[in-house]
């Protein structure tokens, strides 16, 4: 019998994390708090520019296209960025918060200067997180939340949208659209059409890119979700590096008390920044 609660959770970002270090994988998604029960996370300026900006756009997929204003953006802006002012977004001191509040802004700027599709219907997926089995044999479930999903009506379909708050391209092996494209196809009825990166920092409009087919996008993020429930299995999530690597000496510096603890997040994380 299928058990949500059992399953290995498997995302994006989780993916993303054992690639980058086995032990970051494990301190970010695994690890919980022996106090608080928590797991723990490290705020960091572009995590929290990503997040407010994410944030602003994502409340006008919630509204009909007729009462979708995009000039009232900046207020929500402005808004929004109070929760991660200061210590709470990993902000230094001021002059580096202005900066990074300043390139947010540009990008809000930019899209009620050309909303472009953000005008257009939209489809929203009803879940609070999008998931579904990506193999029930191997208790493997896929997660994952899609920026836009913008509907087409002349074909009934939907082409998927990501932006992108970050200074560079995403990678041309990036998990991320064929993990887009699976949890469209299984979380929502209509077709896909296509898919496009909006590049917020440089580009007035988004840019398209190719999808993989679905079972290739399958057969991916299959080899690393079970190489990840093998290490669970065998509980072994070693680092590469002896020391330590830039992704999870970070997390190992909150665990030894070498970071400073700021609040709690959405999903019940406690919140750490470096000292």
């Amino acid at each position: 019998m299928k058990d949500k609660y059992s399953a290995v959770w498997v995302s994006h970002s989780s993916i993303g994390d054992w690639l980058k270090c086995p032990r970051a994988y494990f301190l970010k998604n695994m690890y919980r708090d022996p106090k608080t029960n928590h797991k723990i996370m490290l705020m960091e300026p572009p995590l929290a520019l990503g997040q407010v900006v994410h944030d602003v756009l994502d409340t006008l997929s919630n509204e009909p296209v007729e009462e979708r204003h995009v000039d009232k953006l900046l207020d929500l802006y402005e808004e929004k960025w109070k929760n991660i002012s200061g210590k709470r977004g990993g902000f230094p001191e001021g002059e580096e918060e202005k900066k990074f509040k300043d390139r947010g802004a540009k990008m809000i700027g930019r899209v009620i200067a050309n909303p472009g599709p953000l005008v257009n219907k939209a489809i929203k997926i009803r879940q609070e997180l999008p998931y579904y089995w990506l193999s029930e044999d191997e208790n493997i479930i896929l997660c994952g939340k899609i920026d836009w999903l913008e509907y087409l009506p002349e074909s009934d379909s939907v082409r998927i949208i990501d932006f992108k708050t970050g200074k560079f391209d995403e990678d041309e092996d990036s998990l991320q659209l064929p993990i887009y494209l699976l949890l469209a196809a299984h979380c929502q009825t209509k077709a896909i059409a296509g898919a496009s990166y909006w590049y917020l920092d440089r580009d007035d409009a988004p840019t398209a890119v190719s999808l993989p087919t679905g079972e290739d996008a399958t057969k991916r993020v299959m080899e690393y979700a079970k190489m990840i429930v093998l290490a669970r299995k065998l509980e072994r999530f070693i680092c590469k590096q002896k020391d330590g690597c830039r992704s999870c000496r970070p997390l190992e510096n909150i665990i030894a008390g070498r970071a400073n603890f700021v609040g709690v997040g959405g999903y019940n994380q406690d919140i750490y920044v470096s000292l």
